[in-house]
């Protein structure tokens, strides 16, 4: 009896044993293979740029095969407000564009992955150091890293070369800038010729990227080191504002926010409608879509009798939830992205923006489509990113408001100098108090 009793347990215990590794056994593969690690991605763009976007997804994928990643289109008008409720409820994407102006907001929120020792270890594809110090801003403060840059975009305008012929403009920008004089008198003779042929001349929009680079297209400054609002006190940024609005009144400038509802200045460009709109990459891929559009970069016009001033470099982040369930491979995905690697795979062939990654720029230079490709180097080696404004949280949103009066006609440059500057002013006094 006692040997049958003994035999029974050792079958007992031999079925829990193998029951047991089974169980374990399938639940390592289920955590270590035979289940992809699945992956959100948020991210703003028009289509063509979101299949830009789409490639570093692909190319990740398929070294990762162990990985799933879903990219989720966001309109850009309410992206801002989307992440932040996101975050605050903790229904967040795992990785994020961020914007340059949220990114201060992000931080505060506590919400975000400090990234500065994961980009230090070997399991990062890139490392903080191959990225010019210019670009990080808000992302990274007092030496944590909260944000990599996934590339950036240097304002300049595009012009089109069929408009600009119609109006009988023998001239181009290009021969303006070679000569010297491609400049602020320059500007406003060619957009009031097209607009006497009946097209429009520049679009402008009321965004910081717009304002600050026709100011240091001047030579002045907005702010000082210290961060103080200075418009005030600077001539050459008040000789800006009423450059603009005398632009506005005469007609070359037509304010975007003004336009007929879907009428933008990307399909106003390429229908052949406008002479001059100004961004940064981010047009290029639907341009170069339509065979039908002839058009080229050019540096942003002067007013100080140089060839070339620093204009405004427009620049997006990624991020990660620090609720991500995934944090880790979020965190490599993220480093793969901003990589050399991961810029190459987006931007080569006509891709939206340029390399802010070391020993890539030949994506740009090599481009034959538009023939000036390498403007857009010039333009970044030169360029700032805004580090003073974006700091106060609400400040572009506030300024805007009162810029648009100006931009729509209903308000002349000295009144809107001394709205502008009374806001900023008590904006940055009392955030300064916090």
């Amino acid at each position: 009896m006692k040997k049958r009793w003994k035999l029974l347990l050792l079958i007992s215990l031999l079925l829990t044993m193998i029951v047991s590794g089974c169980s374990s056994s399938t639940g390592g593969n289920s955590d270590s293979g035979s289940k992809k690690i699945q992956l959100t991605m948020a991210a703003w763009g028009n289509p063509a740029e979101i299949k830009v976007y789409q490639r570093g997804l692909d190319e990740y994928e398929k070294t990762h095969k162990n990985v799933s990643i879903k990219l989720i289109p966001v309109p850009g008008d309410n992206y801002e407000q989307k992440l932040l409720t996101q975050l605050s409820g903790g229904q967040a994407h795992d990785i994020f564009y961020v914007g340059s102006e949220t990114m201060p907001k992000l931080v505060e929120t506590g919400k975000i992955a400090e990234l500065t020792e994961f980009l230090e270890s070997e399991e990062s594809y890139v490392k903080a150091d191959e990225f010019a110090d210019g670009l990080w801003g808000a992302a990274r403060q007092n030496g944590e890293i909260y944000g990599v840059s996934v590339d950036n975009n240097p304002y300049l305008m595009y012009y089109n070369k069929k408009v600009l012929k119609e109006a009988g403009i023998e001239k181009t920008p290009q021969e303006h800038y070679e000569e010297g004089t491609w400049n602020w008198d320059t500007f406003e003779e060619m957009t009031s010729k097209i607009v006497k042929a009946e097209k429009r001349g520049f679009v402008a929009e009321n965004n910081s990227g717009h304002l600050f680079s026709w100011v240091w297209s001047n030579g002045g400054n907005l702010f000082d080191e210290d961060g103080n609002y200075i418009l005030e006190e600077n001539e050459k940024a008040q000789e800006t504002f009423k450059y603009l609005a005398k632009l506005v009144d005469g007609g070359n400038i037509t304010y975007s926010g003004s336009l007929p509802k879907g009428q933008g200045a990307d399909a106003m460009f390429m229908s052949n409608q406008v002479g001059f709109v100004a961004a940064g990459r981010w047009l290029t891929p639907m341009f170069s879509e339509n065979k039908a559009l002839e058009f080229d970069y050019i540096p942003w016009p002067t007013n100080t009798g140089n060839e070339m001033e620093p204009a405004a470099i427009a620049i997006a982040y990624m991020s990660v939830s620090k609720e991500s369930k995934h944090i880790d491979e979020a965190m490599k995905f993220l480093s793969y992205y901003t990589s050399a690697e991961g810029q190459k795979a987006r931007l080569a062939d006509n891709g939206n923006a340029v390399p802010s990654v070391n020993g890539v720029d030949e994506l740009i230079t090599a481009d034959a489509v538009p023939e000036h490709a390498e403007y857009l180097i010039d333009a970044r080696n030169i360029g700032k990113v805004e580090d003073k404004q974006v700091m106060i949280p609400g400040m572009e949103n506030e300024i805007k408001d009162l810029m648009d009066l100006m931009y729509l006609g209903k308000q002349d440059a000295d009144k809107t100098i001394e709205a502008v500057s009374k806001k900023a002013k008590d904006m940055i006094e009392e955030h300064n108090a916090k």
